[in-house]
């Protein structure tokens, strides 16, 4: 079972921390306000009322020791530093500091976080991509102009196998998978045929993607 300890449990933190807990991860909640510690401590291993700026506490509760921490201390970058600064010292192995925008982001980076997130600009950007995205029903970033997606394939496909289509040199996508009902095909050959009702997983950089999910 992995363990992971969340350090500060304002909106973000707390559903974090109830969310792992739900997976059945072991998880350390910690926060300065009791009131906040309360909310989750029914559903948590251990919920603990502690100041974060305390080295000698985060070390008597054991945050270095679990799988991951994840910091998330709102705009306080001040704590921030501290905290990152003392957890690193103490040998925590996974670091992701919640932050409050792209210079909190630096500075934790700097400091030594090993990865540093701003949870609205991330949804803002998959939403956008979900959005402008015609059929669109999943989307994974993968770099700034790759990504995969599942879309449901232009009509005139149907019926016709991958020889025919050629989607790879027509189009720069390449389908990694069809989902066809409640199964999943992974062994895709030149003769495997696009079924109505079939959606597609296809990857490629963003424009190409665009490209063939605006086809009829």
């Amino acid at each position: 079972m992995k363990s992971f300890a969340v350090l500060g449990l304002g909106r973000f933190g707390r559903q974090l921390a109830l969310s792992l807990a739900s997976q059945g991860a072991d998880v350390l909640a910690i926060d300065r306000d009791c009131k906040n510690v309360d909310a989750v401590s029914d559903s948590v291993t251990r919920a603990v009322t502690a100041n974060l700026r305390d080295e000698d506490v985060l070390e008597e509760l054991g945050v270095a020791e679990c799988d991951c921490v994840i910091l998330s201390v709102g705009s306080d970058l001040a704590l921030a530093v501290i905290t990152v600064m003392n957890l690193k010292k103490q040998g925590c192995r996974h670091l992701i500091c919640k932050a409050y925008d792209e210079m909190f982001r630096d500075v934790v980076l700097r400091l030594g976080a090993d990865e540093a997130i701003i949870p609205e600009s991330e949804a803002a950007d998959k939403l956008s991509a979900r959005l402008t995205s015609s059929h669109l029903k999943d989307f994974l970033r993968l770099s700034d102009d790759t990504a995969i997606e599942e879309c449901v394939p232009p009509r005139s496909w149907s019926g016709k196998s991958m020889q025919e289509l050629k989607i790879r040199n027509r189009y720069k996508v390449t389908v990694i998978a069809i989902r066809r009902g409640k199964e999943t095909l992974l062994a895709i050959d030149a003769e495997t045929k696009i079924l109505a009702g079939d959606t597609l997983v296809l990857i490629g950089s963003l424009e190409d993607l665009k490209r063939v999910s605006s086809l009829d």
